[in-house]
């Protein structure tokens, strides 16, 4: 909610924080990817399957109603609309809005980008769990794993080189954080990492809990994840010809856009799972108005440009 608020509106001392509070959007994938990979591994250890239709069913009733009435307020009424135009009504009811989301073209309800990869990843996580479970080993899964970090960081590189970082070298940097947001930030195939690490998390904690409790107890786990996070950040920082322009606070180095993501899913994940260790200790501080928070907290999502 932070970053979408205008950097005017914005209390001096929360300008800071804003200019990386889009960090939430991948906490989000990594407690999605934890929570939906644990429910999926529990049922398939439980009954030898997945029923994809009560799996679907239920994701269905807890997206579907909000998401269609807020989809419906913003096309009939657009002076609820956070932008005065919007991408078509078809692109976010099929939740493919995400693919070639153009915000020259289109600005309001740019958050539905990130309902769309969760869509994505309820989709096909099911199908995955159940055609590759007991049939590869942990070494591939950490193998495949490792790939698919890689391939996602030559796909970034490749789109800055070719569309992003040709635009700022022409000095239209307006344009390049346009193209930026179209075709690294929004779509699934380069949003995977902090969904992916999630369920690596779920699945390590699931099927190997006393590895994880040895290789990674809490006292490890913890700085270790704050350190990569920073590290990550770090390269985000990193912004050579962009640094003094007025998109500063905004656009996210190349460094960042292609290592970063990883870095802060990784970070985030230790960060997890080492909350989830030490969850004994943490009850016992409770944080007043969190259950309406939580409770709140899809509307919220939907609402709050």
């Amino acid at each position: 909610m932070l970053v979408h608020l205008p950097v005017e509106a914005t209390p001096s001392f929360l300008v800071g924080v804003r200019t990386y509070a889009w960090l939430g959007i991948d906490i989000f994938f990594v407690l999605s990817g934890f929570l939906i990979g644990t429910q999926l591994f529990k049922e398939v250890s439980r009954t030898g399957g997945v029923v994809l239709k009560s799996f679907y069913l239920r994701r269905a009733f807890r997206i579907f109603p909000a998401f269609f009435m807020v989809l419906g307020l913003y096309a009939i009424f657009p002076v609820l609309r956070d932008a005065p135009t919007m991408q078509p009504v078809w692109s976010f009811a099929t939740f493919s809005v995400n693919f070639d989301f153009d915000p020259r073209v289109g600005r309001a309800f740019t958050q539905a980008c990130s309902l769309c990869v969760e869509e994505h990843f309820y989709l096909f996580l099911p199908l995955l769990v159940l055609l590759l479970h007991h049939r590869i080993s942990t070494r591939w899964t950490l193998i495949i794993a490792a790939a698919m970090v890689v391939a996602g960081m030559i796909l970034r590189f490749t789109i800055w080189e070719s569309q992003v970082g040709v635009l700022v070298d022409a000095g239209k940097l307006r344009d390049a954080f346009a193209v930026y947001l179209r075709d690294v930030y929004y779509p699934t195939y380069t949003r995977l990492d902090g969904l992916m690490f999630g369920v690596i998390l779920a699945a390590a904690r699931f099927f190997k809990p006393e590895l994880c409790k040895r290789c990674a107890p809490p006292h490890v786990a913890l700085p270790a994840g704050v350190a990569l996070v920073v590290a990550a950040l770090v390269l985000f920082s990193i912004r050579g010809p962009l640094a003094g322009t007025n998109l500063f606070l905004v656009f996210q180095a190349q460094l960042g856009a292609v290592a970063g993501f990883p870095l802060v899913s990784i970070g985030i994940a230790l960060v997890l799972g080492a909350m989830l260790d030490l969850e004994h200790v943490l009850k016992r501080w409770p944080i007043p108005g969190a259950v309406t928070i939580a409770t709140l907290s899809y509307s919220l999502y939907l609402t709050h440009k």
